[in-house]
């Protein structure tokens, strides 16, 4: 079902109801961009890969919501689906309203329009949507506001700063309106008479002249959007005092109405947050980056804090990119992508669940091909999950069937983010330490310019396979297919004129010491460059100093390589704990990215009623040039 401003408070109450009577829940959503960041690198950490999804991808919107809920019935023994496609665009309610800026990325956006998306539909009819902290404010501001109106309510219609000179280009303009007030009065013709086609400054003098010129006892004077948004002055006879008490009422009870209007699809995210339910997704970590930037709050700075938020609003999470990626899965899917997998899970040896729409209209059928609208992926990442867990029931002695959200079956996949493009650290644990991988058989290699990846495998080529991951033009990671190799790289390759080769450990190590000795010289010298004392000389020196010391890069960097090599080359036997397959594409909804923000640190607390606790910070934009590559099944799945 597509939902869109026009229709979106009407399904609210039952769209509730579905939430809070589902077994579990699907997401999807569809976004103008990927990533304007930093690129990947294959042995980022799950630090790093945070810190570039996060700097790199959350300027960019989620425009298209995809929810479907998932119910099952005992007396049938079958699952049954509704589907919400939301369309989302933070259209200003008022003045005071945020007015975002996003950006858009044109080969996204070629993509969904080949896809059969509406923009005009999105761009008329989108949903808006508000932050807590945003409605928090709006709230306060629109309260304060009626306060000030109720404390005037019985003064004269006049502005309470100080009166304006009125320009003597506009003096003949201001009484033809008093002219136009007065005939309104004397008659009885007209219900109200409205004064529209003046700017602000030219309404400011009309309101300062009537309250000056008029009795406030015969005529009220107010301000009202009319069509296209425009604003005018309107004027109406006076009301009794009974009569004024209630049109206030109504005019803050619609105040307050579209105050919620602009909540949007923020308040169903609270309602999902709220319900505890299973979320499943798709290599989410995308989907959830954009969700709680873009409708709760700012993505926090560090790690630590984005996994204690994401588990505070979403208990329960469980990523079928990953599942699909482990035991006992891994050896009988080739490819992850989400219509792959759906065309796997189709045949021998799993058995693809039949979900059929609880409403007609208000779903899909797996026969249907509807990739990329948000709320059908998200049916197919359900119907994917269900056939998933009855195969892990199906092993069981004897066998489990279905396996519902709450299975102990689930455990081991449950709150596990798909990590794409890092070969050793598949997935960013939510609720546990990330797995760190020995990487004794990584090396940083340094080399010239001119070289290409062919020197680089020929120069490790007596110690067999290499991957290699591109750093800048002059560097590499190179990784070993036999780990076993290490030490004789070292014994071997020593340092030349013409290339460097260290450990990764050792590279990581530099790196850190490198930064702390920055964070103090920048700490040292910052107090020192604008002290009167010094002379213009040293200042400049100094001033220097922080500029060079500012230009080292931490190890988390990625910078974009010369468009000749490519970006990596290889493969690397991943440590037997980790092992997955070899991933289908170069980049996908995980290389998306996410803008900043500060985050007070959050705890989970029993019985919580708001969605989200109040996050508060300054986003600090990160800009940069993406490589041009955009391919359907790497990027959207």
């Amino acid at each position: 079902m597509e939902v869109t401003r026009l229709n979106f408070g009407e399904i609210i109450p039952e769209l509730e109801n579905d939430i809070t009577s589902s077994h579990f829940l699907a997401i999807d959503g569809e976004f103008t961009g990927l990533h304007t960041g930093q690129d990947f690198n294959a042995f980022d950490t799950p630090q790093q890969y945070y810190a570039k999804l996060r700097s790199g991808g959350m300027d960019f919107l989620l425009v298209q919501l995809g929810l479907c809920t998932f119910r099952y019935n005992k007396d049938t023994g079958q699952f049954t689906h509704k589907a919400y496609n939301f369309y989302v665009f933070p259209r200003p309610f008022s003045r005071s309203a945020p007015d975002p800026r996003f950006l858009c990325q044109s080969s996204s956006l070629d993509f969904l329009v080949s896809q059969g998306f509406d923009f005009n539909k999105l761009f008329k009819e989108g949903i808006p949507y508000l932050t807590e902290a945003e409605e928090k404010k709006l709230r306060e501001q629109l309260e304060e506001k009626q306060k000030a109106r109720a404390n005037s309510s019985s003064s004269k219609n006049e502005d309470s700063s100080a009166s304006i000179p009125i320009p003597e280009e506009h003096t003949e303009l201001i009484e033809d309106v008093c002219v136009r007030i007065n005939d309104f009065l004397s008659n009885d013709e007209q219900d109200e008479l409205i004064l529209d086609g003046y700017n602000g400054f030219v309404r400011k003098l009309i309101y300062q002249t009537v309250g000056e010129r008029f009795d406030s006892r015969s005529m009220h004077v107010e301000t009202r959007a009319i069509d296209n948004h425009n604003r005018a002055l309107v004027v109406t006879r006076a009301l009794s005092d009974e009569d004024r008490k209630k049109k206030e009422e109504e005019r803050q009870e619609q105040e307050k109405k579209e105050l919620d209007t602009a909540v949007g699809v923020s308040s169903v995210i609270r309602m999902i947050s709220q319900s505890g339910k299973l979320i499943i997704g798709h290599n989410m970590l995308l989907d959830i980056c954009h969700i709680l930037h873009q409708f709760c709050t700012p993505l926090p700075e560090s790690y630590s804090e984005f996994k204690e938020l994401v588990t505070f609003m979403f208990p329960r999470i469980l990523d079928t990119k990953y599942m699909s990626c482990m035991d006992p899965f891994k050896d009988q899917i080739s490819s992850t992508v989400l219509g792959h997998l759906h065309k796997t899970l189709s045949g021998e040896p799993f058995e693809l669940v039949n979900v059929a729409p609880a409403v007609e209209g208000r779903g899909y059928a797996s026969a249907e091909e509807k990739a990329h609208e948000a709320g059908y992926d998200a049916y197919l990442t359900g119907v994917c999950f269900l056939t998933l867990a009855n195969y892990l029931g199906s092993l069981e002695e004897p066998a489990k069937k279905p396996v519902l959200p709450n299975s102990p079956l689930l455990r081991p996949y449950i709150n596990r983010l798909h990590l794409m493009r890092v070969q050793d650290v598949t997935f960013i644990d939510l609720t546990g330490e990330d797995a760190e991988p020995p990487r004794d058989h990584v090396f940083h290699v340094t080399f010239p310019k001119e070289w290409k990846t062919y020197d680089l495998t020929q120069l490790f080529s007596p110690f067999g396979s290499v991957y290699v991951s591109w750093l800048t033009e002059a560097s590499a990671y190179v990784g070993l297919h036999r780990r076993d190799q290490a030490q004789l790289v070292l014994n071997t390759l020593t340092q030349s004129d013409t290339y460097s080769v260290e450990r990764y450990t050792e590279h990581v190590k530099r790196i850190k010491q490198t930064q702390r000795q920055c964070r103090c010289h920048r700490s040292s010298h910052s107090s020192q460059i604008y002290s009167p004392r010094a002379t213009s000389q040293q200042r400049k020196k100094r001033s220097l100093e922080v500029q060079l010391t500012s230009t080292v890069q931490p190890l988390s960097s990625s910078y974009n390589s010369a468009r000749k090599r490519s970006r990596s080359f290889g493969d690397i036997e991943p440590i037997p704990e980790e092992e997955t397959e070899a991933e289908d594409s170069k980049s996908g909804k995980g290389t998306v990215a996410a803008v900043a923000g500060g985050l007070a640190k959050v705890k989970r607390k029993k019985g919580k009623q708001g969605a989200t606790a109040m996050f508060l910070a300054a986003a600090n934009i990160s800009t940069g040039k993406r490589k041009q590559e955009f391919e359907e099944c790497d990027s959207w799945e």
